[in-house]
């Protein structure tokens, strides 16, 4: 990996999200093509989707969200760069993009209604995550994940069943070492890249649709492992609440479920990460959280942050677009909004 380059990636990106913080009309155009290429290609949730170019950025996601949350400050917990290896095959050749990483919480007062959402005018904190591809230190495309299930629970509306983990709990590192703006050891990245690949191409897609122990997550995952999940699933605070809270119900309703090549996979220090629009694919033949089997053939887009210590993985925050997800199953989560809003 080309350390300098890197180190000028971090530093674009960091102060990007520092600068567009508060930016407004013309400021915030100013401050995105700064260091977006002008034909960026954004990927967010659903039912935003993808936006091509800086003005459709600052004019279909960024202005709106400042609308809603007028003092939205960016807490960031994790963020850290490197080359991307994240193809099944693990050939470098077809792959060895730069990119950096960051995840934490946006916290403002939900002043204007957002997306269909209703304002309440207090304080809302939300979930966030963002992977960026670097050319020369220049942001050419993103993929970004904000929790909007979880904005709807804390405006008052429950779009999905209550989730089997904790709600609200998305922290930074216990450690609070999640920030990697420095150069990092290049031996423990590289052992992170190889630690994470193993993981998913060899552990993940091992599952034999049966036995949970075939994938082996005893092998990477501490036994207090925190995995920090999306509204909708929550928060599992052991490898057994991961397995009995989220992953058997996950696996039931998905048996056959694959990581695909990703749109990314690095690391830098302890810490890797992956975005994955269709990163998993799979069947729906089982009944998940209120949907039952429906057959379909399902993508998931979601992004992914983990950190090692020695050979296992003890923290991982994890946002899944779930309204892309149900609306796969034939369930649009606005349209719920809607009728719980008229409903009462």
């Amino acid at each position: 990996m080309d350390i300098e380059l890197n180190q000028t990636n971090k530093r674009a990106v960091w102060n990007f999200w520092r600068d567009l913080e508060g930016a407004v009309h013309g400021g915030a155009i100013d401050v995105a093509r700064m260091v977006m290429h002008d034909d960026v290609e954004w990927n967010g949730p659903d039912p935003i989707g993808r936006l091509h170019g800086v003005q459709a950025f600052v004019s279909g996601f960024w202005l709106p969200l400042l609308r809603s949350f007028p003092d939205m400050k960016r807490q960031t917990h994790v963020f850290f760069g490197g080359e991307s290896n994240g193809r099944i095959n693990g050939d470098l050749s077809l792959d060895g993009h730069m990119w950096a990483t960051g995840t934490g919480l946006f916290t403002g007062t939900f002043a204007h209604d957002y997306l269909t959402i209703p304002a309440t005018g207090g304080q809302v904190t939300i979930p966030w995550g963002e992977f960026c591809r670097l050319e020369d230190g220049v942001i050419v495309d993103v993929y970004f994940l904000i929790d909007l299930v979880e904005l709807m629970r804390q405006a008052g509306f429950e779009v999905l069943p209550p989730s089997r983990g904790a709600n609200g709990l998305y922290p930074p590192s216990a450690a609070n070492d999640g920030i990697m703006l420095g150069v990092q050891n290049q031996a423990t990245s590289r052992h992170s890249l190889e630690h994470i690949r193993r993981f998913i191409f060899d552990g993940l897609n091992a599952y034999d649709q049966t036995d949970l122990e075939s994938m082996g997550m005893a092998d990477f995952f501490h036994p207090e492992v925190q995995w920090y999940g999306p509204s909708g699933i929550g928060a599992c605070l052991s490898l057994n609440e991961f397995e009995d809270l989220h992953q058997r119900p996950w696996l039931a309703a998905y048996p056959d479920r694959k990581v695909q090549d990703l749109d990314a996979l690095f690391a830098e220090g302890a810490y890797s990460g992956a975005p994955g629009w269709a990163g998993v694919k799979a069947t729906h033949t089982g009944p998940y959280l209120d949907c039952p089997a429906t057959g379909n053939q399902i993508e998931f887009n979601g992004l992914d942050w983990w950190k090692r210590e020695g050979e296992m993985y003890v923290e991982n925050w994890v946002l899944v677009d779930m309204v892309h997800l149900f609306r796969q199953l034939g369930v649009d989560l606005f349209e719920r909004l809607a009728d719980h809003m008229q409903n009462g």
